[in-house]
């Protein structure tokens, strides 16, 4: 398997070992040194302001923490019912990046419906309590709703920049805050964490592969969802699950690196540092990803990551509804071995398809949904020795 120049990784070389138990002057004298303590101070922000504050530069709308499901103008129009019949509204949360300059942590969707509301990019819709007012725009609202709208407050909890004394605490108290603020309501899937708290170069690749037209048929995701901005009903696309497969690729390219029980903590950590590769080590990575999904496309059809079972007589192979995670590990680490064999994989790819089913009968209980190290790896060589052995023919 090719790695690229700056691709090789050097994980947990600061792991700090637990488990030991403190005693409690060493537990007061840690509280007293105010470690892991937070720096906060609260700002309230008259609604007609809004807009200036987010023109002025000074308060960054990070897309990274907002996740794919974005709100909808009927859910916007409540926003703005509830600070008409003022309804308490919670607080947003900011991080100080540096003095003065703010980056939006929590309440993302809530600042940017009050923004688009006062420069009239959407009208009143879905409204019960004041229903007389659905189909209004801010600036054809009548003054007297319009003054009472403007004397409401939208309320700040910010995180100062004297929290943290480095880049990487403050990453690790970001992600902190981040996961106790969404740990109510609906929980976030690995994935929208990392694309909140990680972004960078690699996370930003990993989002734009996930759109790849063939990855998204191998995976039943609609090729255009992105532009409907609702929810899809795939999960793997809800959920972000798309994007972290593409990082999964990646990060198991180096699976030898793995070296404890959590796929979570492995991907965490390939995508802070695969953030700071380099532009020719991103653009290999993404040449690899592609030609390894055009070639299991070539070879295996939109199917290909579907499990094939043997029926109980043993005599016909059927696939089940479903592409797994089980299958694309395997048949993605396997051919990208194989990338500079392309020609010869394509002539001989009826073979190395018929050659691929056999395995899923004659070793068939490497394929469950068990994904630790050990297991990854033994389905990802059975793939690549069956392509070997046709190819070596």
């Amino acid at each position: 398997m090719k790695l690229y120049s700056g691709e090789a990784l050097k994980l947990g070389k600061d792991k700090i070992e637990n488990g030991v138990k403190m005693s409690f002057d060493e537990i007061t004298r840690k509280y007293h040194q105010g470690q892991i303590r937070i720096v906060t101070e609260q700002a309230r922000y008259p609604l007609n302001t809004i807009v200036g504050l987010i023109e002025s530069g000074n308060y960054i709308l990070k897309p990274g923490f907002q996740r794919r499901h974005r709100w909808d103008n009927k859910r916007k129009s409540k926003l703005i019912e509830s600070f008409i019949i003022n309804v308490p509204i919670p607080p947003i949360f900011l991080y100080e990046t540096t003095y003065s300059k703010y980056e939006v942590m929590d309440g993302l969707q809530r600042i940017t419906a009050i923004y688009e509301f006062y420069n009239d990019g959407f009208a009143l819709e879905g409204l019960e309590e004041w229903s007389e007012l659905n189909g209004y725009k801010y600036n054809e609202l009548p003054e007297v709703i319009k003054l009472g709208i403007d004397r409401r407050y939208l309320s700040s909890i910010i995180l100062l920049q004297e929290t943290a004394k480095n880049e990487l605490e403050a990453l690790n108290m970001k992600q902190l805050v981040f996961e106790r603020l969404n740990s109510g309501g609906v929980d976030l899937s690995d994935q929208e964490t990392r694309n909140a708290l990680y972004d960078g170069a690699l996370n930003k690749l990993c989002l734009e592969l996930s759109c790849n037209t063939k990855f998204r048929k191998l995976f039943a995701i609609p090729v255009n969802v992105d532009k409907k901005n609702k929810i899809t009903g795939n999960v793997l696309y809800d959920k972000m699950e798309d994007v972290e497969l593409v990082l999964r690729f990646f990060a198991f390219r180096q699976i030898e690196k793995w070296t404890d029980n959590y796929i979570k903590k492995f991907l965490d950590e390939y995508l802070i540092l695969g953030n700071e590769f380099s532009e020719d080590t991103l653009k290999n990575l993404e040449k690899c990803f592609k030609e390894t999904i055009d070639i299991i496309y070539e070879i295996m059809g939109e199917s290909a990551f579907r499990l094939w079972k043997a029926s109980r007589d043993g005599n016909e192979v059927k696939q089940v509804t479903k592409p797994t995670k089980v299958l694309y590990d395997a048949f993605m680490l396997a051919f990208c071995q194989h990338l500079e064999q392309t020609e010869k994989i394509y002539e001989k790819k009826d073979k190395i398809r018929d050659e691929v089913k056999k395995i899923f009968i004659e070793k068939s209980e490497l394929f469950t949904s068990r994904f630790n190290k050990n297991d990854i790896i033994k389905r990802r060589d059975a793939i690549k020795n069956a392509v070997d052995k046709v190819i070596g023919e």
